[in-house]
């Protein structure tokens, strides 16, 4: 454990690259929007949604708060890391760099409009349509090139689970009668979110290396403690909750606990791993994925409410 704790330090760079040296603007921009917009979503949160939660609760305004952060960070890269984010447009498509500037604003203005809550049912509806999109112009196309690789499944995972939170976002806010039940928004939500949990659960139980959360590219690095132990707990958490919230069996509370669950690793393990590498490519985009993910569930648990047919109360 004491030599874990000196590697750690010794990748702690992050303070002292800060104040000795410039930051380049591709990487300060994103933290700098996301900052902004936490401060913002903390102002709103303090000031007129927290007193008016109770016990476990509290928390679920900071869903909303973790799923715009990460949207806010991601569009900026749009900016300043154009050309790179411009050669994921599909070949066939014209003026790449056109549509990473458009995807970009998009996804700086859904986030500025959820966090404030004006015109959010929208925003968050196109943001979900977008997100699906992505999965089928972009992610599904790269999993027939790339031959079903692991990879391009999870990304593609991934992104239906971040469009299903948008749709929790909207159905949420549906005008409806305690009579009309869960709306159907709402009921998408849950499966584009639960079974990419159960898939990601599975993987992490057959590759324990990879860092927990979302079972992209990243490794555990050796000097975080317990990384096994990380995983395997993320794979059975994944895929207990996420059945739960497909056989809406306990769904909200499950949701909830997903998501406080990948907030852990998100202080535990992807904090660490930004410190130790702020770059763009490693430590801010698995950081926010990451955030974003337990934003996500959390998101969910607020959107399913007290009306689903397995936990309401006769």
């Amino acid at each position: 454990m004491l030599n874990c704790t000196f590697q750690f330090l010794h990748h702690a760079r992050l303070p002292l690259a800060l104040a000795v040296f410039p930051i380049r603007a591709e990487v300060f921009w994103p933290y700098f929007d996301g900052a902004v917009l936490l401060v913002i979503g903390l102002i709103r949160i303090i000031k007129d949604e927290l007193r008016q939660e109770r016990g476990i609760d509290k928390i679920m305004p900071f869903g909303r708060l973790f799923y715009v952060i990460p949207l806010a960070a991601f569009g900026t890269e749009h900016f300043t890391d154009t050309k790179d984010i411009a050669n994921i447009v599909p070949a066939w498509m014209p003026w790449h760099t056109f549509w990473a500037y458009l995807v970009g604003a998009a996804l700086i203005a859904a986030a500025l409009s959820i966090i404030l809550e004006k015109r959010a049912r929208l925003a968050a509806t196109l943001l979900g349509c977008m997100f699906l999109i992505f999965v089928a112009l972009i992610h599904i196309p790269n999993i027939v090139a790339g031959h079903g690789a692991r990879l391009f499944w999870a990304i593609a995972l991934r992104d239906t689970s971040f469009g299903g939170a948008a749709f929790a976002l909207a159905g949420r806010r549906s005008k409806s009668t305690p009579s009309d039940g869960v709306p159907w928004l709402v009921t998408l939500a849950r499966f584009l979110v639960g079974v990419p949990a159960i898939v990601f659960g599975v993987e992490f139980f057959l590759h324990p290396a990879l860092a927990p959360g979302i079972p992209l590219e990243l490794t555990t690095p050796a000097w975080i403690p317990a990384h096994l132990f990380w995983s395997y707990v993320t794979g059975a958490v994944l895929i207990a909750f996420g059945a739960c919230i497909v056989v809406n069996k306990k769904s909200r509370l499950a949701a909830t606990c997903l998501g406080i669950e990948i907030l852990l690793l998100v202080v535990f393990i992807y904090i660490p791993i930004l410190i130790a590498d702020p770059s763009i490519g490693v430590g801010l985009n698995n950081f926010a994925d990451t955030l974003l993910y337990s934003g996500t569930a959390l998101v969910l648990a607020n959107a399913i409410g007290e009306r689903s047919s397995h936990e309401a109360v006769a």
